[in-house]
Order: structure tokens, then C-alpha cells, then sequence
């Protein structure tokens, strides 16, 4: 080993793995407050003169296997270890040897893990043990470290929530390609491409192609709330018609609807005018709330797909007088609002924020991982827009985006 000191001759700073026998034991001689050292397991490794005389300390005890918590306070050292495992820089506790009124200061060094006890006069003030007098430097000292392992924690979830989110697009990548294939023998063996089929043949083959598809549709969904998480979100702003767009969309979904026995209507407004908004991402907006509303719509139900001009009236620092807005003519509507409205179970009031939060589902009996909300939201903020939910409990639901009609 070297012969050089890597820290200075204090009992808060020793770092025994970087010094000599001889130094170290140099430098616990010059340090005036009784010192201790010890190992991970508190065997007494080295006294300072000052310790030697107030626990009347022979040099042939450190070779013997003394403990030291034993040996101060009576106890198997357990209480303290685990206080100084939260974060503290130090442990204080009274000990129950030698001179009275005296205070034991328990650190674990940072660097080598060596156990340091320095003993100090206890104050007048003290309520007794475990009670700790810690000056602004330690108070300090102990912030930074409190911030350290926050920070260390902060980092660790984020790393894990990294990975998932890896985990979820490699393996909805994987599954993306055989879902498609298996789909399309499917869509082959329904259409009498590969012979005729009974009616029995029909039901069960239907109903298999049914849960394809809602699988198809959760990779899907793994897929874009993958892309969204990464932060890979681009949009593909083009001159495009609203009504095409949600009109296609609703077709698709005519058959899911059919099947379940729920009524969709689309109401488009003919007066809705082109404007830039991602295609696909609008749709796939407009679809996760179909889908959510046929999930919690009984059979019998209705469903309401609804588009329009809207007057998208953004609050202002100084707002014009509501009295002084009706002495002109309405202003042009600014942005489009799209609604999807149910007569399903409802939505209580207390659940209409965290509806929209990653994987949050209100219902716990019906089947989805609770992102298609969650996925809507973030497609529309990114077109500068906006979503909520009017409901209540039993009288149905409506959810509402609007889209900026200029994307500026």
C-alpha cells in the first residue's frame, strides 16, 4: 500500500483503505476526541489513546474478537446499522460503558464501509438515548445525501421504466407479423376461398376472428404508446377532410358495433372545412374512444359519433365582457370538436381525470390494459388540442376533442 492520506485527520472523514497501518494509526492518535474503528461486522479493528483510557482498552483487545456494539451499548448493533442504511450521516446513541454522560457517534465510511465511533461529551440538553444534536454542517451534509439517493432512486425508475417500454414495442413487434398472417387466413377461410364451410364452422371461425382482431389491436396499441413514450411522435401535418377521415374510421368499426348489437350513429357536419391534421393519428384518436364506448356500452345501446365547427375560446389574461362579445356578430369557428357520446354506465366525477392517465381502468371487468385514453390524449395534445370527459354515474358518458383548425 501507499504511504499517502487521502483525507484529513478528522474521526468524519477517515478513509482507512487508502493509508498505511502506521499513518492510520498516526493520524486516530493525533485526533484528540476518543475514536474507535471496527469492521462491517463491528470486530473492533483500532483505539486512539483517548479511547484506550476512557474504556481502559489493552493493546492485545483489538487483536480479540470484540464487537463493538456489544461492547458500547450492550446490543447486537442491528438499530444502528439500519438507521445509517436510510441516509443518515451519523447514528447517536448513549453508551452503557465507561465514564457516564458520555455519546457515541456511529458512521459507516462511504469508501471502504469501516465502521467509526467517536465519542463525545453528552449535552446538558439531551433528552437521553437515541437523542441527536446535529450542527448546520451535518444538517447539510445529511441533505445532500438524502438528495443523492433520490436522485439514485429517480434514475433507477427511470432506467426500468426505459425498459418496459423497450420490452412492450419489441415484443408487440414480434407478434405484429404473425397476427397479420393468421388474420388473413381468417378473412381467406370466411370467404369460401378455401372450401365451404357450415354454419357451425362459420360461428366458430367468426368469433376466432373476433378476438384476432382485438389482439391485433392491443399490439397496435403496444406499438403507438411504445412510440409515444420513446418521444418518436411525429406528425404528418397535410391538408385533409375531417369527414373522410372519421367516416372511414366509423365503417371499419360498423361491424364490431353489429356484432355487439349497439346502434352507431355518425353525425358530420357538411360546414366542417379542410385543414392540416395528422390522418392516421386523428383516426386512430377518434377510434380508441369508439372503442372504449363500445366496451361499456350494453347490447340494445346507443353510440353517437359526432363532428362540428366550434369556437374554440381560449382564456386570456384580459378577457372581453361576455355583454360586450353579443354587440358583435359570433366569431368564426377556430377548431373542430369531436365527440363520442354512449349510454353506457357512466363515468363518477372523481375518476373523470386519472380515465385519461397510462393504464388506468375505472371498470376492472372489462378487457383492454387501460391505454387507448391515454393514447387519445397525447394524439390530440399533440395537435394542440384538447380532450375531457362529461359524465355521470348511470347516465352515460361523452368524450370531447377539440382540434385547432390552424396548427400555426
Amino acid at each position: 500500500m501507499s504511504g499517502r492520506v487521502a483525507a484529513p485527520a478528522t474521526a468524519d472523514s477517515l478513509c482507512p483503505t487508502v493509508l498505511t497501518v502506521d499513518s492510520f494509526r498516526a493520524i486516530l492518535e493525533d485526533i484528540e476526541a476518543p475514536v474507535l474503528v471496527a469492521d462491517r461486522t463491528g470486530r473492533l479493528l483500532a483505539a486512539n489513546g483517548a479511547a484506550k483510557i476512557v474504556f481502559g482498552i489493552v493493546e492485545s483487545l483489538a487483536s480479540q474478537k470484540v464487537n463493538i456494539f456489544e461492547f458500547l451499548f450492550e446490543a447486537d448493533g442491528t438499530e444502528i446499522l439500519d438507521e445509517l442504511a436510510t441516509g443518515r450521516a451519523w447514528a447517536e446513541r448513549e453508551i452503557a460503558r465507561g465514564e457516564n454522560g458520555k455519546l457515541a457517534r456511529v458512521r459507516v465510511t462511504p469508501d471502504s464501509e469501516w465502521i467509526v465511533v467517536q465519542i463525545k461529551e453528552k449535552t446538558a440538553d439531551a433528552a437521553g438515548p437515541g437523542t441527536t444534536q446535529l450542527t448546520v454542517q451535518e444538517l447539510l451534509q445529511e441533505r445532500e445525501i438524502t438528495y443523492r439517493n433520490l436522485l439514485a432512486a429517480y434514475l433507477k425508475l427511470q432506467e426500468v421504466n426505459r425498459q418496459k417500454t423497450v420490452f412492450l414495442a419489441s415484443a408487440a413487434h414480434e407478434l405484429k407479423t404473425p397476427l397479420a398472417v393468421i388474420k388473413g387466413y381468417y378473412d381467406l377461410l370466411l370467404a369460401g376461398s378455401l372450401g365451404r364451410l357450415t354454419e357451425k364452422q362459420k360461428d366458430i371461425l367468426e368469433e376466432s376472428k373476433e378476438s384476432c382482431e382485438r389482439l391485433v389491436r392491443l399490439v397496435s396499441m403496444f406499438l403507438n404508446y411504445s412510440a409515444l413514450e420513446s418521444g418518436k411522435l411525429v406528425l404528418q401535418l397535410r391538408e385533409n377532410d375531417l369527414r373522410d377521415c372519421l367516416d372511414e374510421m366509423a365503417k371499419r368499426w360498423a361491424e364490431a358495433f353489429q356484432r355487439k348489437g349497439v346502434k352507431l350513429e355518425v353525425q358530420l357536419d357538411p360546414s366542417i372545412p379542410t385543414f392540416r391534421f395528422d390522418y392516421q393519428k386523428v383516426q386512430q384518436a377518434a377510434a380508441n374512444l369508439l372503442d372504449n364506448s363500445l366496451k361499456h356500452t350494453p347490447s340494445g345501446g346507443n353510440v353517437t359519433l359526432l363532428a362540428k365547427p366550434h369556437f374554440w375560446e381560449r382564456r386570456v389574461a384580459e378577457a372581453v365582457p361576455s355583454q360586450e362579445r353579443r354587440r358583435f356578430r359570433l366569431p368564426r369557428p377556430n377548431s373542430v370538436e369531436v365527440s363520442v357520446t354512449d349510454s353506457g354506465a357512466g363515468i363518477p366525477p372523481e375518476h373523470h381525470q386519472e380515465i385519461f392517465e397510462d393504464f388506468v381502468r375505472v371498470d376492472r371487468n372489462t378487457s383492454g390494459m387501460g391505454l387507448g385514453l391515454a393514447i387519445a390524449k397525447r394524439l390530440v395534445q399533440a395537435h394542440r388540442g384538447k380532450i375531457w370527459v362529461e359524465s355521470e354515474a348511470k347516465k352515460g358518458s361523452t368524450f370531447r376533442f377539440l382540434l385547432p383548425i390552424e396548427q400555426g
